[in-house]
This record gives C-alpha cells, structure tokens and sequence, in this order.
C-alpha cells in the first residue's frame, strides 16, 4: 500500500489479506490507523503474522479499529489490562464443556457463527492473539459472507430480499437446525452458566453500516428459522443458503504461530473456532470492538 507505514498481500485462495511490516512498539498515528481501517473495510479478515508479543502490541493495534468493550465477566479478563479477554483451553479443566466428533472427544470447537447474532447489536469486529498453541488443532477459521452473497444467482438474491432470519442463544451443538456437525455428542456440559435472552431477527441480506456491502446474516450455532414463513418453506432456502455458504472458496483457516494476531469484521463474516483434543492446552488472547449499529429487533 504506497505511501502506508506496512505492506498489504492477499491471503491465498482470495479470503482475507495479511498486513506485513507494520511496526506495533510504537504508537499507531491517525494516519496508520485510517489506513489500517480501509484494509479491514476491504478485506474483513487481515492477518498480521508474528506482532502480536505482548498485551500492550495487542491493545496498542486494537485500538486503531475503535473503542474496546470491556467484558462483564471479570474472572477472564487479564488483570493490568481489562479490555483483553483470556480464552484457554488447559488439560485437566473440568468446567470445559467436551463434544464428541467422529469419536474424538473435543474442547472448544464452536462451529461457523456471528458474535452477538442473537442481539439486536452484534459487536463491530475482534482480534485473536495465539499465547500458547496447542500441539495438534486449534485452528480458526473465517467465512467473508460478503463474497458468498456475491456468488448467488440473481433469482435467488431476489427470493431472499427482505427477508429476516430468527436467531437465538444456543449453546448446545447437539440441537443445531442449521450446519450441524455430522455426529455430534455432548459430552460434558461443563459449570459454565449460560444466560438466556429473548429472540431476534436480522435481515438475511445485511447490508454493511460502513462500506455499504450486503453480505448474508446466517450464524449457523444461532440460525433457527426463517421470519414470517412456515419451515416447509422457509428451512429450504436456509439449507440452501447455509450450504452454499460453507464452500470452503469464501473460507480462510488460520493455523496458528504463537504471537499471530488476526482481525475480523464481525458484520461481514462468520468464525469458527476447531477446538483441541481433551489434554492439550491451548491458550488465546482476544479483544473487541464496540457495535453501535443495530441491526437486528426483538421478537
């Protein structure tokens, strides 16, 4: 990017872009930061391999994409440094909650879905840092839903126009409705509490706050049914949009380096997270930006 204070290259297969050069043990001035923001605006999900070495690096870059949400849950914040969150995955953990996929009893995993979906105001975007990585797993992955609304055919951007999808707070795997991993088990619940709220609807086509771009509001772990169509009529088009959506040409999976950092545009994309066989540990640093748009309404 000429005149810009880094380099820009696409990520391979066309998803994403990683930001290189970019020098974080010193302030980021206003014109870094615009320039950094038009990247994201671009690209959605932007990689910066290797940067991400210290709480101060991580807050330090965050801060050029907007103000930081503090999370209500104090125990996971870091102490020194509350706009950073601690996920970890540690071996001999038992408030973990465990699924069994393909035999395989697994920590973490969290298939393809939009933060806050199930509010009517997702949060604007995050980045994830790598601490610890684990031996085997623990990779993420990104879906630009911008670039699979792009793909659809013309009848079907047309049949899906104006529609709203309902979504809802699901934390068991085992009853998704949409993009349900083959074979799921619950194994353990874990002690983690899980709130209730009330459902929601968003526009199946989103159109972007910012760019303008629309992009398809699915969240597979939240989607439930289409608004105002019965499910013989409406589940179809979802089914159809989900799978679509899932083709790995509009994916990026990221296979971590320890000090990796990588931003996502939290209204463009979905994320999901593989999880780690049970006895690694696998330990991940994360901040987010606030969402002041809604985009959504309660049901």
């Amino acid at each position: 990017m000429g005149g810009a204070a880094f380099d820009v290259k696409p990520l391979a297969g066309g998803i994403g872009a990683e930001v290189i050069g970019l020098d974080l043990d010193r302030e980021i001035d206003a014109a870094t930061a615009d320039a950094l923001n038009a990247v994201w605006l671009e690209y959605a999900i932007v990689l910066f391999r290797g940067i991400g070495t210290s709480n101060e690096s991580h807050v330090r870059l965050s801060r050029a994409f907007g103000e930081l949400e503090v999370h209500p849950v104090e125990s996971i914040r870091l102490e020194g440094a509350p706009e950073i969150i601690r996920l970890a995955q540690k071996a001999g953990d038992t408030d973990q909650m465990t699924y069994r996929f393909a035999g395989e009893d697994i920590v973490g995993r969290i298939p393809y879905h939009t933060d806050l979906i199930y509010t009517t105001t997702p949060n604007r975007g995050a980045i994830l840092r790598m601490v610890e990585k684990p031996a085997v797993g623990g990779e993420t992955g990104w879906i630009d839903t911008a670039a699979a609304y792009d793909a659809l055919d013309a009848e079907t951007k047309a049949r899906i126009d104006g529609l709203e999808a309902r979504f809802d707070f699901v934390w068991n795997l085992e009853v998704m409705r949409f993009g349900k991993p083959e074979g799921v088990a619950l194994v353990d619940k874990g002690s983690v509490p899980y709130p209730e709220f009330p459902d929601v609807a968003h526009p199946l086509v989103w159109v972007h706050p910012i760019s303008a771009r629309k992009s398809l509001s699915l969240s597979t772990v939240h989607l439930i049914d289409v608004v105002g169509l019965s499910r013989e009529e409406g589940d179809p088009i979802l089914e159809h949009l989900v799978e679509h959506t899932l083709d790995e040409r509009f994916a990026y999976v990221h296979d971590w380096e320890e000090s990796d950092m990588v931003l996502w545009d939290n209204w463009r994309t979905m994320h999901t997270a593989r999880g780690v066989p049970t006895g690694l540990d696998r330990v991940v640093h994360r901040t987010t930006m606030k969402g002041e748009h809604q985009t959504g309404r309660l049901l």
